[in-house]
């Protein structure tokens, strides 16, 4: 192993969880779970990552026991025997591989459109129901029925916990549900889950806090977020870091271990006047451990989906030595090659395939 790589290839524990180095399978839809259920060719695809040396595994968004979590048929669920009997059985594979897995719970919010499968005559559902571009769709959720997604999350962390899961990553970004209750455009509410920056964080502090309760003090709980949304790549939800410290302090103290910051190339500065990228400003504002992600070892950003090159990962080693950030999660790279984290260490970058559109057809 060469002395540039050697940073991504030192252990890191925090609490409960223990990794052999940084790297971290990114979670990324994949579709190939007919009638929400992974089968073995989504536990083989999962075993390879383990098999070949990813620190951490977060597996594709799932959808938590709610009618109108997920849109299309070949979504994973993580409710109902079938598909928890599905996960325990990719738990074991990687576990067995040497691998560590968390399982990223999801709803779709109101990205859903009616009509949409697996429960096409469930409306979707968000604080306002308003869509990312502001379309008024359905009426706003009661409390009641708010309180009932925030069960639903609960119940999805109990589950993980039983199944042998290392941990759990909500989905707070990209314009889904948890996100949507963050963002002024889709958040409307004058309740106690509206108001200002801090307030629309109430939604994702009770589905902390009622996950924490559910999985005890050890437990890991990472927590995904964005700036950016799908409809709109230039969004902000915290446009100074002042603005970020408020956003993130409620979600420290409701229980967080571990933040999952999401952009869209991990080189760029957040904010002027720091070279620090979201994930080195939440690391720095919270003292929590952060992931850091984005368009790692390509030279194309994953918001395309389009062909892209392997590039030299000298300038994400370098930060990751400086402690920008603690851990680098891996998307398009790994999705394509199985082997990616092993070539690295092993210096084998002449043999790493480059990333095609036709890539995501297939569960190599």
């Amino acid at each position: 192993m060469s002395q540039s790589v050697n940073p991504l290839f030192q252990p890191f524990k925090y609490g409960a969880l223990s990794l052999p180095n940084r790297t971290v399978m990114a979670p990324m839809t994949r579709g190939f779970s007919p009638g929400g259920v992974p089968g073995q060719p989504v536990v083989d695809y999962y075993r390879r990552r383990a098999e070949n040396e990813v620190g951490l595994i977060v597996t594709e968004g799932t959808g938590i026991n709610h009618p109108a979590s997920v849109s299309g048929d070949s979504i994973p669920l993580f409710h109902g025997e079938k598909a928890l009997e599905g996960w325990a059985e990719v738990v074991e594979a990687v576990h067995e591989a040497g691998g560590k897995i968390v399982p990223q719970l999801w709803h779709v919010g109101m990205t859903r459109k009616k009509g949409e499968l697996p429960n096409a005559e469930a409306l979707p559902v968000g604080p306002s129901g308003l869509t990312l571009t502001g379309e008024q769709v359905t009426e706003p959720p009661t409390t009641e029925e708010v309180e009932q997604l925030v069960a639903a999350y609960a119940q999805a962390a109990a589950d993980a916990k039983r199944i042998g899961f290392d941990g759990i990553e909500l989905h707070g970004a990209h314009g889904y549900l948890i996100d949507q209750f963050f963002w002024e455009k889709t958040n409307k509410r004058t309740d106690r889950y509206g108001g200002n920056l801090v307030g629309r964080t109430q939604f994702a502090v009770e589905v902390i806090e009622a996950c924490r309760r559910e999985v005890g003090p050890d437990f890991p709980i990472i927590f995904r977020f964005s700036q950016w949304k799908m409809t709109d790549y230039g969004a902000k939800l915290a446009r100074t870091p002042e603005e970020l410290e408020q956003f993130l302090t409620p979600l420290v103290e409701a229980g967080v271990d571990i933040f999952h910051c999401s952009t869209r190339r991990f080189w760029e500065p957040e904010f002027d006047g720091s070279p620090l990228n979201l994930a080195g400003w939440t690391k720095k504002l919270t003292g929590k451990p952060v992931i850091s992600v984005g368009s790692v070892g390509l030279n194309g950003e994953f918001t395309r989906f389009s062909e892209a090159e392997a590039t030299d990962i000298h300038e994400l080693t370098e930060r990751l030595g400086d402690d920008e950030f603690d851990l680098i999660a891996i998307g398009r790279a790994v999705l394509q090659d199985p082997e990616w984290v092993k070539k690295i260490k092993e210096g084998r970058t002449d043999e790493i395939r480059a990333f095609s559109k036709e890539s995501l057809q297939t569960l190599y």
